[in-house]
């Protein structure tokens, strides 16, 4: 019996001890105010810090969208430079290619001029009259001037108007 009688002053002492803790804790958690208007300014700033906290929060993330887009961004225009410069490249090529062909197709006339330079006028004049006008004009221009004005002599009138007349024009390449 005296180990009751023991036991209970500690179980009082036990269960105050938990009552005043506990009060003491929902008085932290929210404050105790001597007047409504306490109350509601408390209230209010609970309010704003939340928001502030959600504001916080959707910027965070607008943040993280923003760097997502920009990572996204920044590839696309990686990618089309690398397009641009591949462009640039086969543009080069083919400005390459036609100063190729047009060079081999001036030394192809300069060839076919010496051959024509050495033909018979009339049989020059026979063969030029059945080509095209911009062909018969540069082997013109690129036989001597003797040989040429022979063959233009051996051509019919109308033809051979046709040909001076355009070989008289300047063309640019």
């Amino acid at each position: 019996m005296k180990a009751d009688l023991f036991h209970i002053p500690v179980l009082f002492l036990f269960l105050s001890l938990v009552v005043f803790l506990s009060t003491g804790i929902a008085a932290q958690d929210e404050p105790q105010f001597s007047s409504v208007e306490e109350r509601r300014l408390y209230s209010n700033i609970q309010d704003e810090l939340e928001s502030i906290k959600e504001q916080k929060n959707n910027l965070v993330m607008k943040e993280k969208e923003l760097k997502t887009l920009e990572a996204s961004v920044d590839k696309k225009i990686a990618e089309v430079d690398s397009k641009l410069a591949e462009l640039r490249a086969l543009k080069k090529k083919i400005d390459n290619l036609l100063a190729d062909k047009s060079a081999a197709e001036k030394k192809k006339i300069q060839d076919l001029s010496k051959i024509y330079d050495k033909m018979d006028p009339e049989k020059a004049a026979f063969a030029i009259s059945g080509m095209e006008e911009q062909l018969a004009t540069d082997l013109l221009a690129n036989m001597k001037v003797k040989a040429a004005a022979k063959i233009l002599d051996n051509l019919n009138k109308q033809k051979a108007t046709s040909l001076s007349s355009k070989f008289s024009q300047i063309q640019i390449e």
